[in-house]
């Protein structure tokens, strides 16, 4: 069963674990797998953010978008498309109809 939470990051806590509160920033560097900091007097120190390489991470909804950016783009463009295609067709159906009643229903908007 897939769950999507925040993901933890173990650098984190290796970095606090060796400097506590003298850090004064962090951030994720993903191309390298590695949480860095930023201490009070100026340096950095970085730990990994894995405790095993091959470890698979919990999914969360970034991971997931970040992975299937593309199915979920094409499926968006898909809906979009049959939607369009839809009117068109019901416009159609309006127009060949000789009978008002079918284009006044057709067409109608509710505006309740």
């Amino acid at each position: 069963m897939i769950t999507l939470q925040r993901r933890q990051l173990v650098g984190h806590d290796i970095l606090l674990a060796r400097h506590g509160n003298h850090i004064s920033a962090m951030r994720l560097d993903r191309s390298t797998g590695r949480v860095v900091a930023f201490l009070d007097d100026g340096s950095t120190d970085s730990a990994p953010n894995l405790i095993a390489p091959g470890l698979r991470m919990p999914d969360t909804v970034r991971s997931v978008l970040r992975e299937d950016w593309k199915f979920l783009t094409g499926i968006s463009a898909g809906s979009v498309v049959l939607a369009g295609l839809m009117f068109a067709a019901s416009a159609a159906v309006a127009g060949m109809s000789g009978d008002p009643a079918l284009v006044q229903m057709l067409t109608a908007y509710s505006g309740n």
